[in-house]
């Protein structure tokens, strides 16, 4: 089976692609967006021992148990980290990576290693304060979100795991050779969090980079552009916006 495999970001969890999936499935298109391991509908397994390796075997999982293949694979944010693991243990599945302002990482790497120091800083800092040393406490979605989103989200958005943000992934580099498309949302926060996956992706071949006028969630402030992205993204590059 193919189709469109949404892995939301951060403090998220399935529930953040809800409207933006019912827009995905009008034309017939299967979508899955799994939650992953100790947030959303799953957070009753939320432990401290949680860490990045773990959200990359759930998306292996939903993988084999759906038996998709030919997948469009798309990461939202931290979920850039889980789409480079999953596909690079399993790259025969997948026809197309998408990373819609999100983490590109190369081996070794964790979260801490493509932000900025001073977020960084200040990540840690509340951990300390709010988050017993080890869950990350979510953060203002961006000023422009709807409110009825802002609503929505606040509550059920929960804290992150410490360790996915502070593990190192493990890559073999199979997934470099797929095809690619990077969306950087170009309405930054002040941090600019993803500048640096950015750049990398602007420097590889197998990679098209795309620039969107949006804040960080895209799925809710330009639905519309993030949706005809990831039909094209379906049946070759993505088209249509400026790159």
């Amino acid at each position: 089976m193919s189709g469109i495999v949404l892995v939301h970001g951060a403090w998220s969890a399935a529930w953040a692609w809800r409207d933006f999936r019912e827009q995905l499935t009008r034309d017939g298109t299967t979508v899955f967006a799994p939650t992953l391991t100790g947030v959303g509908e799953r957070r009753h397994l939320l432990t401290r021992k949680i860490e990045l390796e773990d959200h990359i075997r759930d998306i292996c999982e939903v993988l084999f148990m759906e038996d998709l293949h030919d997948v469009v694979l798309v990461g939202h944010s931290y979920g850039g980290m889980v789409i480079t693991g999953a596909a690079d243990r399993m790259p025969a599945r997948v026809r197309h990576l998408v990373y819609v302002d999100a983490f590109l990482p190369d081996d070794g790497e964790c979260v801490f290693d493509l932000m900025p120091s001073a977020q960084i800083a200040m990540i840690r800092d509340d951990v300390d304060r709010h988050g017993a040393g080890w869950l990350i406490p979510a953060p203002p979605l961006p000023a422009d979100t709807p409110p009825e989103a802002v609503q929505f989200a606040q509550q059920r958005r929960g804290p992150q795991p410490m360790q996915t943000f502070t593990s190192p992934i493990e890559l073999t580099g199979r997934c470099r050779s797929l095809p690619t498309t990077y969306v950087y949302c170009t309405r930054t926060n002040v941090h600019d969090t993803f500048s640096l996956s950015a750049q990398r992706a602007r420097e590889r071949a197998t990679c098209q980079f795309l620039a969107l006028d949006a804040s960080h969630n895209p799925h809710l402030t330009q639905s519309r552009a993030l949706l005809k992205i990831l039909q094209t993204c379906q049946s070759g590059h993505a088209t249509g916006v400026e790159s």
